[in-house]
């Protein structure tokens, strides 16, 4: 059996600085009908927080037929963005009949040929831990859903690799977590798929789904394609352009970039960069440069440096061209050795 694992979807989030990515949030549904489809899913997981809030009609009008042309069942477990209340959409909205949602705050199950799902959902932001004292019983493949957090002392559902491997699972599909993971606890095979897109700087990388194949028990991460966040320093060795550039892939993209320069080097012009790197319309730079270091200083100094760097100029005058420039590096790094920086290679 192949089960399509997804959390944390997050439609209808806010996404302040970012607006132009809520057209491609309402995508998701779609993707995931795709890959259901493509993947021939006969399980869907949804581990909580598929709105971030507040929700809005459209939002959930595209969700709803994309889940209802899914044709397999579909398990949801409310989480904190999402939590159960007069106002939740789990509660408001006719679902289509193959969808099933997790109403109550202890684990109950829902039997299906071969397999048992078990699961629990929020009634408020905050959450105990859904998995103390719980044990899976039955015959088949024992599933749990849980918007939950292995972090000790979590707010938002603690629960603990002990916890786990008394559950009886043989798979724990989870959310919460927005960093993808999957881990073994006793005989239970836990995965976070993490979340399905990045919001912020914050949740860099590329985002997207799971499939897991209850055969194999192997795990496969199945990118969603929406705009990602990726953040990197770039040490300016030669020019401020050659360090971004080794940030960058080959090709333009709407991948959202923050690259920021360090390292010391002239003021680099921000705006120029930014036309030269045109192809990547949602690149941010920012400038952390040092002024240029006077690297022959002291030269001729009677000092051990000073007659060192008299060396190295001695040598680079008397350097065909086209090594001038290794003579000029060497003195660079030395100098930056001696002033107690970190050196970084070109």
């Amino acid at each position: 059996m192949k089960i399509l694992h997804c959390a944390d979807l997050h439609l209808d989030a806010p996404l302040q600085g970012y607006e132009e990515l809520k057209e491609k949030v309402l995508t998701i549904p779609g993707k995931l009908l795709d890959i259901c489809r493509r993947e021939e899913c006969e399980l869907v997981l949804i581990a909580g927080d598929i709105f971030h809030g507040p929700y809005t009609r459209q939002s959930f009008r595209i969700l709803r037929s994309a889940l209802e042309e899914m044709a397999v069942p579909v398990f949801i477990t409310p989480g904190n963005h999402d939590f159960l209340s007069s106002e939740s959409p789990y509660i408001k909205e006719i679902w289509p009949d193959n969808v099933h949602i997790f109403k109550n705050p202890q684990m109950e199950k829902y039997v299906l040929p071969g397999v048992t799902i078990w699961g629990a959902g929020y009634t408020a932001m905050d959450c105990p831990g859904l998995l103390a004292g719980f044990t899976a019983e039955g015959e088949g493949l024992q599933i749990g859903l849980l918007h939950a957090d292995i972090t000790p002392n979590a707010p938002c559902c603690p629960i603990t690799k002990k916890q786990i491997a008394g559950s009886g699972l043989s798979y724990l599909a989870l959310g919460h977590i927005h960093k993808g993971d999957i881990f073994t606890a006793g005989d239970t095979l836990c995965a976070y798929p993490g979340c399905a897109y990045g919001r912020h700087f914050g949740e860099n990388e590329e985002k997207g789904v799971l499939i897991y194949d209850t055969e194999e028990k192997s795990h496969r991460f199945i990118p969603l394609g929406l705009p990602a966040f990726y953040e990197y320093t770039a040490p300016v060795v030669t020019t401020a352009a050659d360090a971004i550039s080794h940030c960058l892939p080959a090709a333009g993209d709407e991948n959202y970039y923050r690259i920021t320069l360090t390292g010391h080097s002239k003021h680099p012009d921000l705006p120029a960069l930014r036309e030269a790197f045109s192809q990547f319309p949602r690149l941010t730079l920012r400038d952390e440069t040092l002024p240029p270091l006077d690297i022959w200083q002291g030269v001729g100094s009677d000092s051990f440096s000073g007659q060192y760097f008299s060396l190295l100029k001695e040598n680079m005058d008397a350097a065909p061209e086209a090594d001038k420039s290794l003579f000029a590096l060497a003195a660079k790094l030395s100098r930056q050795i001696l002033d107690g920086e970190e050196v970084i290679l070109p």
